[in-house]
């Protein structure tokens, strides 16, 4: 179906195409379904930056390239009733962060609460999928990764942190869950490269230079975060004026919980390069489940939550304003719109399936170009 200057392609069939390309770069078939799930909820979801747009570059290329193993090794380094570290060995961050949550939803159903911290993982997608599954299960989910340096810290110009999200999913008693899943960047990596395949000119604050001022062409910040000639502001921003202390402070915090509890890497560890070599990134992630039944009756807690979504939605409107969101709304309005659709996918993305299809000799494919 054309829409828009895009095509959009149904669900199922590029979650198929996901899985077989996955499983012909040698990811087993079990692990590809997660990783596909996990890809697809995204473009469900509208986060078109982590989903289908993601899969070339960020999993195929790296697993081409050696620095991503499709066989991914899980290993329990060390455990408690509640608590447990895992070492990923580089393998497929999906399938290491799916089972690493599951782990803390079992504890949590057990103990009350469970968390799971993660070494030498990869890339592992929405970072909402995971905390989405505890909220599945009448808990409280938190999750949140490490990643390349990308932000500077504030009075800084050299990227230091991760976009380093911190993700909250607390269920309701609504159609639709509340889902925090944000980086701690003004913006992140993904956007931009969205940005790139659009042809749209990055705003202003975004990304600064060496000398602090606003980068706005796409592919050139692409080029210039991996030499480190470039790097993004936190969430407020440039400076204190505008509380980028606060992003740059949340951001510091998810880096320390995404390596420090597990011995992992950190920083400029994750460049992905040792003297010119390319390298795994070996990031880390952390996950958080709750019971809310440890506290009060789940429906209780739903429906409060629900109350409070509710009245924040029907607080008087700003002049020329007609709508208020809360978190997962939006998310939840794309679904409703696409579920019939399917997934958008502009010229760009057409010709980078395609050429998948083509070095993959998949059949059956049509991209339309």
């Amino acid at each position: 179906m054309i829409h828009d200057n895009v095509v959009y392609f149904d669900f199922a069939t590029m979650e198929q195409f996901i899985v077989e390309v996955l499983t012909k770069s040698g990811v087993p078939l079990n692990d590809a379904r997660i990783c596909a799930d996990v890809l697809i909820t995204a473009d469900k979801l509208g986060i078109d930056s982590h989903g289908l747009n993601r899969l070339k570059p960020i999993y195929y290329d790296r697993i081409k390239g050696g620095v991503l193993n499709p066989i991914t090794k899980f290993e329990v380094v060390r455990e408690s009733p509640t608590t447990a570290v895992v070492d990923g060995h580089d393998g497929m961050g999906h399938v290491i962060s799916k089972r690493s949550m599951q782990m803390a939803i079992d504890k949590a159903k057990r103990y009350g609460m469970g968390m799971v911290a993660v070494r030498n993982s990869s890339h592992f997608g929405i970072a909402g999928y995971y905390a989405l599954m505890a909220a599945k299960e009448n808990m409280i989910g938190i999750s949140g990764t490490n990643a390349r340096p990308s932000i500077a810290p504030t009075f800084s110009v050299e990227n230091m942190l991760g976009t380093n999200p911190l993700t909250f999913a607390l269920p309701t008693d609504e159609d639709f869950p509340f889902l925090l899943d944000c980086a701690t960047s003004v913006s992140q990596r993904g956007k931009i490269e969205v940005y790139a395949r659009e042809g749209k000119t990055v705003p202003d604050g975004w990304v600064i230079d060496r000398d602090g001022n606003s980068l706005n062409n796409p592919d050139e910040i692409l080029k210039d975060l991996i030499a480190e000639k470039a790097a993004m502001t936190p969430l407020g921003g440039v400076g204190e004026e505008t509380s980028g202390y606060k992003g740059y402070g949340y951001a510091t915090v998810v880096e320390i919980l995404s390596s420090a509890l597990q011995t992992g890497s950190y920083m400029k560890m994750l460049m992905g390069t040792d003297n010119g070599k390319k390298i795994p990134y070996s990031v880390g992630h952390f996950f958080i489940a709750i019971d809310i039944n440890a506290f009060v009756e789940h429906e209780e807690f739903k429906h409060t939550t629900g109350n409070i979504l509710r009245e924040l939605r029907a607080s008087e409107k700003m002049p020329g304003q007609n709508r208020i969101f809360t978190a997962g709304e939006k998310e939840y309005m794309v679904w409703l719109e696409r579920k019939d659709k399917g997934v958008p996918l502009n010229h760009a993305l057409q010709q980078e399936m395609k050429m998948l299809a083509d070095e993959l000799d998949l059949k059956g494919y049509d991209f339309g170009v």
